[in-house]
């Protein structure tokens, strides 16, 4: 069989161009001992692919020149030569983005595709979903009464944080880009209020949907208004920094908060998060994260588009807004 394969072209500057790019059939290799071979079925499109191809020190390699794009993604066990995994199985694990994946199986697990549809595995139950749980809960230290600032409220990580907010006790405030956005965010996610970044004053927003302050805000956006919101944090607040989105494709370097002093003024803590630095406590989230689910605590959206050729328009998703809760793109048929 062939594999179709999405190859990273050359290094992006700025927003990365369609030529970044370049998609190729390769021959897929000989199944070694211990290893599998699964047909990739969804993956998922995450705002951190952007940083993977930047060739500078990371949390992680970059993606190198020549190299299958990195994402994770859900697939179907199609051979096996490993002791864990049968032929049958659906797995979630770094599969790229192509068509199919070899692979020794670390760090993959067998998900349930009767228990939750299979994409769900990539969003509330993937890694947004625990980027969301830990940096919440063990970055931000949530208490009962405490006012939640997120920004990015309507995308895979930020819809989850908001909800586990809830859930503690707090009152979550999100902002989001346009009405339709704020609108499910209050009302299908049951956010207590929404800012529409676009259409409305940032600033003033906040001074009236979080009238005693903010005791933690959840930074997915950075720039100006992680900027706005650290004028009105209150003494010990905890800033989890999740991303920056705003600012991962500039062309030029990357200026911090100049309200950074606020931080010193009430003591409060800014801290940077990596979900990967809690791999060993992936099963505490996704039980817990499972449960709210099952209760109906927690509620999420997939924006799925389909087919490997649409990769780029679907990409492009991820920083224009044009889409609808967690971003997937559908490789192949699960059926």
């Amino acid at each position: 069989m062939n594999n179709r394969q999405l190859l990273l072209n050359k290094r992006p500057v700025g927003f990365p161009s369609e030529d970044v790019w370049r998609l190729e059939y390769n021959e897929i290799p000989e199944l070694q001992e211990n290893e599998l071979l699964a047909q990739v079925l969804y993956i998922s499109l995450d705002p951190a692919m952007r940083g993977w191809m930047n060739d500078v020190k990371s949390y992680v390699p970059p993606v190198q020149i020549d190299e299958v794009m990195r994402c994770g993604g859900v697939a179907r066990v199609l051979e096996s030569n490993h002791p864990d995994f049968k032929t049958g199985d659906h797995v979630y694990g770094m599969t790229g983005v192509q068509e199919y994946c070899v692979t020794d199986g670390k760090g993959w697990v067998i998900v349930d595709p009767d228990l939750l549809p299979l994409p769900r595995y990539l969003g509330t139950l993937g890694m947004p979903g625990f980027t969301a749980y830990f940096g919440l809960l063990d970055v931000g230290q949530p208490k009962e009464g405490e006012t939640v600032l997120i920004s990015g409220a309507a995308g895979a990580v930020g819809s989850v944080t908001g909800q586990i907010a809830k859930i503690k006790g707090c009152r979550a405030v999100g902002i989001a880009g346009g009405p339709e956005k704020c609108s499910y965010v209050v009302n299908e996610l049951g956010f207590d209020a929404c800012i529409d970044y676009k259409n409305e004053n940032v600033r003033q927003g906040i001074k009236e949907h979080c009238p005693n302050g903010i005791d933690i805000y959840f930074d997915n956006v950075g720039g100006e208004i992680l900027d706005i919101a650290l004028t009105r944090i209150n003494k010990g607040a905890r800033i989890p920094i999740c991303g920056a989105i705003s600012q991962y494709n500039n062309e030029v370097p990357v200026k911090g908060p100049s309200n950074y002093l606020s931080l010193l003024i009430n003591s409060a803590r800014m801290e940077g998060f990596v979900v990967f630095n809690y791999r060993h406590r992936y099963g505490e989230a996704a039980k817990m994260l499972g449960q709210w689910v099952a209760e109906g605590k927690i509620k999420s959206r997939e924006h799925i588009e389909t087919g490997l050729e649409n990769w780029y328009p679907t990409f492009k998703k991820l920083f224009t807004g044009d889409k609808r809760g967690k971003l997937v793109l559908q490789i192949a048929d699960q059926n």
